[in-house]
């Protein structure tokens, strides 16, 4: 079981609590708002309220001793900043930020962020790659230059083999799960004799332009 704590209880910040909780960890909330914390009583181990950039209440968490903080305090830029030098300053492993823009994102990881989150660009991404190839599933960019993608593989690929589709020769991508949505089963690494079904999904890492190119080969 974990320890985390999230601060902050926009819709953001309580999903991610109350997905922990459901997970089996340990969840302390916080939040300046004594409705938002009793909302979430059910959902967390405890709640505090009060202002995250009082170093006095955050010292009080043990951060040292936290798998992770997870902050999300919506448009309020000065508060994260300062909150994020305070957990970085008291020994926090691991920091994970909620930002409104890159500009946020590029200034906290300097004060020392260690994974940002922007919610609204990933959806939008997500959802304009679905849009543009409506056989990707998922999508997620994993740096400026590799993306990860969930796709249904086109009809010519089914029943053949990994090796026989020769996606990494003819795309220049690479194969590294395999999901069947019947089942629900997940296949890491497969190996290359692995026979694809048409009630597969192929999970798929390479460059954006690889991944494009055969997006649109099995559009």
């Amino acid at each position: 079981m974990g320890r985390f704590t999230v601060i902050g209880l926009g819709n953001f910040g309580s999903t991610a609590a109350r997905t922990l909780y459901e997970l089996g960890h340990e969840v302390i909330c916080v939040d300046r708002s004594e409705i938002l914390v009793k909302a979430i009583q059910n959902f967390s181990t405890y709640g505090l309220v009060g202002r995250a950039t009082d170093r006095v209440l955050l010292e009080s968490l043990q951060i040292k001793n936290l798998d992770a903080v997870i902050v999300s305090l919506g448009q309020e830029m000065a508060d994260s900043i300062l909150v994020t030098l305070h957990l970085v300053d008291l020994g926090a492993k691991r920091i994970v930020i909620k930002i409104i823009s890159e500009d946020h994102g590029r200034i906290l990881k300097r004060v020392g962020a260690h994974e940002l989150v922007f919610p609204e660009r990933d959806m939008a991404v997500q959802v304009a790659n679905h849009i543009s190839s409506p056989n990707i599933m998922n999508y997620l960019d994993l740096s400026p230059e590799f993306s990860l993608v969930e796709i249904a593989p086109e009809n010519e690929f089914v029943g053949k083999t990994l090796a026989e589709t020769q996606m990494r020769r003819d795309y220049g991508v690479n194969v590294i799960g395999v999901k069947d949505v019947l089942t629900d089963q997940i296949s890491v690494n497969p190996p290359a004799n692995f026979v694809i079904k048409d009630s597969d999904l192929l999970v798929v890492i390479g460059r954006r332009e690889d991944l494009a190119k055969l997006a649109r080969k099995t559009r």
